[in-house]
């Protein structure tokens, strides 16, 4: 289980497991509950870079960052930890 802590959002962290590149097990604590619920479903068994390519970089209202921005960044990060 990976934990990453995002910044300038409302969720405080988020964790998810990678088996095999695949994403699976995103949780996130606080936030939106039914649209983070969402996400983690949709992406679920989803390889590691089309997640990060389909979430990197989405704003939450005037903010530069979101959610889904936040747990496209935990993936990179995941990914230069353990490559």
């Amino acid at each position: 289980m990976y934990e990453y802590y995002p910044t300038g959002t409302c969720s405080k962290k988020i964790t998810f497991d990678v088996v095999d590149n695949k994403v699976t097990n995103v949780k996130f604590t606080y936030g939106c509950a039914g649209n983070l619920l969402g996400i983690s479903q949709l992406i679920e068994g989803m390889e590691v870079d089309e997640v990060i390519d389909r979430l990197e970089g989405t704003p939450c209202g005037s903010k530069q960052t979101s959610c889904p921005d936040q747990l496209a960044k935990a993936l990179k990060e995941y990914k230069q930890k353990n490559s």
